[in-house]
């Protein structure tokens, strides 16, 4: 009966939620291709991204209704995000931006499910994200503006004795912005759910145990929990918002490197 009571108030595993489970091994010349939990809320955001966008624009009514209002708000949303950026020759990359945004903010949301998976906790997948958005800017930097995107790493009017020491600052920089792109992502999600679990863990141990006085403490914790799962949802929302500001940020030094 001891080990009943101490095993049913124990505090659950904060990391078990992150464990990435193979469902279908795929084995692809040899190479693990594994279709895996976290590919399959990958599919499940896509999916939900692309059903409700459809369904949103497919009345095209005078008086939109809400869903249409929503996904209007969004557009126009992440539309002044790349004005404001980059100028209106910035919206040749909007399908881009608005694709990632609405990626992460799906899969984030996901994530604050019961048993859901959260996609964005786990630092390859951020990383794939940040990857691609620095392969994109040196290609576009140096399509559009040749070796004059050297220019990034160069600013105008710093002086000619520490101008290599500068210059040296601004390539290290450069070179770790997907470094720090993805781990912001990743690092919130991760800490957020884990203090999430934690917190619930309280909950389940100080309810499982034999003393009522104990028992009346539970609320404390709940009441924490109940906060913290409200303030996930803005990090949630404003994870997104900044992962896409700074690819817009980005991409406009793509643009316009002298600047």
């Amino acid at each position: 009966m001891a080990d009943g009571a101490h095993s049913g108030s124990a505090m659950p595993d904060p990391i078990h939620q992150f464990e990435i489970n193979r469902l279908w091994h795929i084995d692809l010349f040899g190479f693990d291709a594994s279709f895996t939990n976290s590919a399959l809320f990958m599919v499940v955001a896509v999916a939900l991204i692309v059903g409700f966008l459809l369904y949103a624009i497919s009345g095209r009514l005078l008086v939109p209704s809400r869903l249409q209002s929503l996904a209007e708000t969004a557009y126009e949303f992440i539309a002044n995000m790349v004005r404001e950026s980059m100028g209106e020759q910035g919206m040749k990359f909007f399908p881009l931006v608005f694709t990632i945004f609405m990626f992460i903010f799906t899969v984030n949301m996901l994530g604050m499910v019961p048993g859901f998976f959260t996609v964005t906790s786990h630092v390859a997948v951020t990383a794939a994200l940040a990857l691609l958005v620095f392969t994109i800017v040196l290609l576009v930097g140096f399509a559009k503006n040749g070796l004059g995107f050297l220019r990034l790493f160069v600013p105008s009017g710093v002086p000619v004795l520490i101008l290599p020491f500068v210059t040296m600052i601004e390539v290290i920089s450069f070179i770790s912005r997907p470094i720090s792109h993805s781990i912001r992502l990743f690092a919130n999600m991760l800490g957020g759910h884990i203090t999430l679990k934690v917190f619930a863990g309280f909950i389940v141990m100080l309810l499982g145990s034999q003393s009522v006085a104990v028992n009346l403490l539970a609320p404390l914790p709940l009441a924490g929990a109940v906060a913290l799962m409200a303030l996930e949802f803005l990090v949630a929302f404003l994870q997104a918002y900044v992962f896409t500001m700074l690819t817009c940020m980005y991409l406009n030094d793509a643009l316009h490197p002298g600047h």
